[in-house]
C-alpha cells in the first residue's frame, strides 16, 4: 500500500456519507500477501456497495479465486457521487478493498454484466481506475479486462470495451484462464490462445460488416478464432464449488441474507425470459447437498436468514423434504427461511403450511397477463383457476397482501389484455372478501407491480417490436384508470428506462460510442432512477447518427442475421423460432419436466434433462 494514497482515501472516508463502502476488513474477507500470489484479480461490480454485496455470483467466484493458493482475488464496486467527488478532488485512483492497491496494478479486472443500465458504470469504473475505456486503447502496461454473466449473451453493444468475455456459467472457465495466465502473459498472444477455451469470446478476433440498411452482414473471425463460441455449463451442479462461507457486510445490503442456490435453469419456458433460456439446461441439486450448505453458510456468517434462490424455487423436485430438513434446526436457531420465486401452479396447502412456519408477511405471484389469451401467448401455462386457487389458500391461510406481477407492451397485447389485469386484479379483492375464513377486521391489499415488455435475445420474443415510450405512457394511463378501489395499488416502470434497455439489449457495436457519449455527460448509475437522463441517451444516439427505433421499434425477420448469431446458448435458432409462431397461434408449450419441446441445450450435458 502507498502511504501517500492511503492518506488521500483516509481524509475522503471522513467525507463521505457510508465510509463502510470503502474501507474492506469485513468478517470473511480474504487479505493474502501480494508478493506471495502469482494472479491478482479485481472483481468489480458496477453499482454501489450494497447491491453488488447482494450478488451471489460474486460471492461464489471470489471464493472459488481464493481458494487458489497463487490468487487473490478482491472487490470494487462503484463508489456513490459524493466519493467520486473526492476521488477526483483527491487523485485517488479507484481501488480495490482488501488492499486499497488501484486497479491498474492488477492482472485481471473482471465485470459482472447483470443488467444494461450499468453499462456506463463500467465506463466510469473503468476511467476512475485509470484504465483506456477501449480495449484497442490498452497494452502491456493494463489489467485484462474480462466480463461475464447474463447480459454477455448478448455484449455486442459493449465488446470494444472488453479484451475477452466469459459466456455461460464460470466456476471452470475463471480457473482456466488463469492457469493459461501462469503459462502466458504477453497481451496479444494471451488473448489469441484464450479464444482456443470453450466459452471464451474475444471481441477483437472478430470482425463485423453491416448491410445498408444497418443491419448485421457478417461476423467474422480470425486468427483461429472458433466462428461460434459456446456457453460453458456445469454439467452437475451438485458437486460444483460452493461457498462454506460469505463476506459478512458491515452495513445493511439489498439482500441482507445469506443465499442458497437450489437449481439452475428453468423448465417453464416463458417466452419473454431471457434467463429461463440462456441458463437452460435446468439442473438441480439435491436436498441432502442444500442443507448441509445451509448450514454451513448460516454457522459461518451468522445471518439470521437464509434464501432459496433461483428461477422457480418451487420446481426443485425435492423441495418439500428440503423444507422438512431444513426447519428442523432454522426453527431451533431461529433462522428466518425465504421462498421466493414461487410458482402459482405449485402453491399448495402443504407448501403454504411450511412457508407459513417462517414468514408471514405477503405472497409474490407473477400471472404476468390478464387474460388467459395473453398468458397462452406468453407461454405461462398457468389458467384462472390455479391463480384463484393459490389466492383462496393464501388468505385461508391468514394472509391479508397479495403482489402481483404483469408485463405490458408484449406482442399481440389488446386493450381487453390490459383491461384484464385490473379484473383480475379486482376479482381476487372480491374473492378476500367472499371467504368466511378471511382474518376478522382486516382489509386485503392487492398490490399490481407492471413492468414494461422489453425483447431480449436467446428469447422467441426476440424478433418482436418493442412498444414505443408512448404506446407505454398510454398503457399505463389507461390502467390507472381501470381502478375503482383503494384495495389496489398499482405501481410501474418507469417507461424511459425500458426504452433505453431495449436499444442496449439487441444492440451492436456501433453503439459503444453512444454509451462513452452518455458517460461523458456524467451520466453513470443508471439503474438508479434519480442518475437517469433519457435526454443524454437521445442526444447520443443522434449525434451517432443512430436510430433509437432501428433497435428498439422495429420488427426483425427470422432470415436477419443478429448480433449475437454467432454466440451459442444451447437453445436453436429454429427452437426459438418455432416457439415465436407458436405464439402468435396463441398455443402454449408444456414445461420440460411434463414433455421435451426440444430447444437443444441438452447437448450441453450430452444427453437428456430428465
Amino acid at each position: 500500500m502507498n502511504e501517500a494514497l492511503e492518506k488521500k482515501i483516509e481524509r475522503a472516508l471522513r467525507r463521505v456519507q457510508k465510509p463502510a463502502r470503502y474501507i474492506g476488513s469485513e468478517l470473511h474477507s480474504v487479505i493474502k500477501d501480494p508478493a506471495q500470489v502469482a494472479i491478482r484479480i479485481a472483481f468489480c461490480f458496477p453499482d454501489l456497495y450494497e447491491v453488488g454485496m447482494s450478488h451471489l455470483g460474486m460471492k461464489i467466484l471470489y471464493s472459488l479465486y481464493n481458494a487458489q493458493p497463487d490468487i487473490w482475488c478482491e472487490r470494487a464496486f462503484m463508489p456513490d457521487t459524493d466519493m467520486v467527488e473526492q476521488m477526483k478532488g483527491l487523485d485517488i485512483p479507484l481501488f480495490a478493498l482488501e488492499s486499497r492497491d488501484p486497479l491498474l496494478g492488477f492482472d485481471f479486472v473482471a465485470f459482472t454484466l447483470q443488467y444494461e443500465m450499468s453499462y456506463t458504470t463500467i465506463l466510469a469504473m473503468l476511467d476512475l481506475g485509470g484504465i483506456p475505456l477501449y480495449a484497442r486503447e490498452r497494452d502491456e502496461r493494463h489489467p485484462i479486462v474480462i466480463a461475464g454473466g447474463p447480459c454477455a449473451c448478448n455484449p455486442e453493444p459493449v465488446a470494444d470495451f472488453f479484451d475477452l468475455i466469459i459466456l455461460g456459467e464460470g466456476e471452470e472457465v475463471n480457473l482456466e484462464l488463469c492457469a493459461l495466465y501462469r503459462e502466458v502473459q504477453e497481451r496479444r498472444e494471451y488473448l489469441r490462445r484464450a479464444s482456443q477455451i470453450p466459452g471464451v469470446y474475444v471481441p477483437s478476433l472478430y470482425d463485423v460488416e453491416y448491410h445498408g440498411d444497418g443491419t448485421v452482414r457478417a461476423v467474422t473471425p480470425r486468427e483461429g478464432a472458433p466462428a461460434t463460441v459456446t456457453k460453458r455449463i456445469i454439467r452437475d451442479v451438485d458437486k460444483v464449488f460452493y461457498p462454506k462461507e460469505f463476506i459478512v457486510p458491515f452495513i445493511s445490503t439489498v439482500h441482507d441474507r445469506a443465499m442458497l442456490e437450489v437449481l439452475r435453469g428453468c423448465i417453464r419456458g416463458c417466452r419473454f425470459c431471457q434467463a429461463g433460456f440462456i441458463y437452460r439446461p435446468f439442473r438441480e441439486k439435491t436436498a441432502a447437498t442444500l442443507d448441509g450448505d445451509a448450514k454451513a453458510l448460516t454457522s459461518s456468517t451468522g445471518f439470521e436468514e437464509i434464501s432459496l434462490t433461483s428461477l422457480s424455487t418451487s420446481d426443485l423436485g425435492e423441495i418439500e423434504p428440503l423444507l422438512d430438513s431444513m426447519l428442523d434446526w432454522t426453527e431451533q436457531e431461529k433462522i428466518n427461511l425465504s421462498l421466493p420465486s414461487l410458482r402459482i401452479d405449485t402453491f399448495s396447502p402443504g407448501l403454504l403450511e411450511k412457508i407459513d412456519r417462517v414468514r408471514k408477511s405477503g405472497l409474490t405471484f407473477a400471472p404476468e397477463a390478464g387474460t388467459q389469451r395473453m398468458r397462452d401467448v406468453i407461454n405461462k401455462n398457468i389458467d384462472e383457476e390455479e391463480i384463484f386457487s393459490s389466492c383462496r389458500t393464501a388468505f385461508e391461510g391468514g394472509y391479508t397482501s397479495v403482489k402481483l406481477y404483469f408485463m405490458i407492451g408484449l406482442p399481440t397485447e389488446t386493450e381487453e389484455d390490459l383491461g384484464g389485469i385490473i379484473d383480475l386484479s379486482q376479482r381476487i379483492v372480491d374473492l378476500y372478501y367472499s371467504l368466511p375464513t378471511k382474518p376478522k377486521g382486516k382489509a386485503v391489499n392487492v398490490t399490481v407491480s407492471v413492468s414494461s415488455f422489453v425483447p431480449k435475445p436467446f428469447t422467441p420474443f426476440q424478433y418482436e417490436p418493442q412498444d414505443t415510450t408512448e404506446q407505454l405512457i398510454a398503457k399505463q394511463r389507461f390502467l390507472r384508470e381501470q381502478i375503482k378501489t383503494r384495495k389496489i395499488t398499482l405501481k410501474w416502470h418507469n417507461s424511459d428506462v425500458s426504452h433505453v434497455e431495449g436499444i442496449l439489449a439487441r444492440g451492436d457495436r456501433r453503439l459503444a460510442p453512444v454509451l462513452v457519449d452518455v458517460y461523458r455527460q456524467g451520466h453513470y448509475l443508471e439503474s438508479w432512477e434519480d442518475r437517469f437522463g433519457v435526454e443524454a441517451w437521445h442526444e447520443a444516439m443522434a449525434r451517432a447518427g443512430l436510430s433509437e427505433a432501428f433497435y428498439a421499434n422495429r420488427q426483425r425477420g427470422f432470415d436477419e442475421l443478429m448480433p449475437w448469431d454467432h454466440l451459442d446458448y444451447g437453445v436453436t435458432r429454429e427452437f426459438l423460432q418455432r416457439q415465436n409462431e407458436l405464439a402468435h397461434a396463441g398455443t402454449p408449450t408444456p414445461n420440460c419436466r411434463a414433455q421435451c419441446a426440444g430447444c437443444g441445450a441438452n447437448k450441453l450435458i450430452g444427453g437428456n434433462c430428465f
